[in-house]
């Protein structure tokens, strides 16, 4: 199971740096490659605004 990015993000870029499979590609509301994803939760721990949930 992947992790997901909602609506919510803010692209304020603190999770980008926790993945460690580089998953999370950058744009107006980040998204994470689900193939790459290796549900870690690292960057659900770091986003400021609980952007991110398991899928």
């Amino acid at each position: 199971m992947a992790y997901k990015i909602s609506d919510d993000c803010t692209a304020c870029g603190t999770c980008i740096d926790e993945c460690p499979v580089e998953a999370i590609s950058e744009g107006d509301i980040y998204k994470i490659d689900p193939d790459a994803c290796t549900d870690c939760g690292a960057c659900a721990d770091v986003c400021p605004v609980e952007a991110i949930h398991p899928e």
